[in-house]
C-alpha cells in the first residue's frame, strides 16, 4: 500500500453497558475518530501524514485559497498553531504564499499544482478504502446515522445548551464572552 507505517492500531473499542443512548454514539464516534487517523496514517504518502496537514490540504482543495487567520478560525484554533502547518506544506512545496488584495500582510495560501495532486490521490484512496469498509451498509442505516452526528454536532455547536448545565463546575471564566 501506500504510505504503510508500522504504528499500532487503535485498542479495541469495549462496550460498557449500562450508557446513556447519546453517550453510547460519543463514544463510538471517538472510536471511530482514532481508527479513522490511525487508517489514515496507513494509507496514503508521506506527504499527506499527519491529521493537520491533510486537513489544511483538503480545505484549501474545497474552498480556494485562504489566510492562515481563515484556516485557524474554521478550525477554531489560534493562528499560531496553523502558522506551522502551513509552513511546512510550502517548504514541501505542497503550498504556496499569495498576495491577498484585501489584506496587505496576511497572504493567501494556496495549492501548488503538486498539493492538488496530493488530495486528488487522497481522495482517490478515500473512494477506494470507503467503498471497501461499507460494503453492505443500507444505505437508509448511513443516511440515519449522518442525521444523527449532525443532529448531535449541531447541538455542541449550541454553546448554550451544554454550557448551562455546567453551572460554576466548569472552571470556566464567563467574564470572557
Amino acid at each position: 500500500m501506500l504510505g504503510m507505517r508500522t504504528t499500532r492500531a487503535p485498542r479495541r473499542f469495549r462496550r460498557s453497558g449500562g450508557r446513556h443512548d447519546v453517550q453510547a454514539v460519543v463514544d463510538e464516534a471517538i472510536a471511530l475518530f482514532h481508527w479513522l487517523e490511525w487508517v489514515a496514517d496507513q494509507i496514503y504518502a508521506d506527504e499527506a501524514r499527519g491529521v493537520a496537514r491533510r486537513w489544511t490540504l483538503r480545505r484549501l482543495h474545497r474552498y480556494g485559497p485562504l489566510t492562515v487567520p481563515q484556516l485557524a478560525r474554521a478550525r477554531s484554533m489560534k493562528r499560531q498553531s496553523v502558522q506551522p502547518v502551513v509552513d511546512g506544506l510550502v517548504a514541501e512545496r505542497l503550498v504556496e504564499m499569495l498576495p491577498n488584495p484585501a489584506h496587505a500582510r496576511s497572504k493567501l495560501a494556496a495549492l501548488t499544482r503538486r498539493g492538488i495532486d496530493v488530495v486528488e490521490r487522497m481522495d482517490e484512496i478515500d473512494a477506494r478504502v470507503l467503498r471497501a469498509v461499507g460494503r453492505g451498509l443500507p444505505r437508509e442505516d448511513l443516511a440515519t446515522t449522518a442525521a444523527t452526528l449532525r443532529a448531535l454536532r449541531a447541538g455542541f455547536e449550541a454553546e448554550t445548551r451544554w454550557r448551562t448545565v455546567l453551572g460554576d463546575a466548569s472552571g470556566t471564566d464567563d467574564s470572557r464572552r
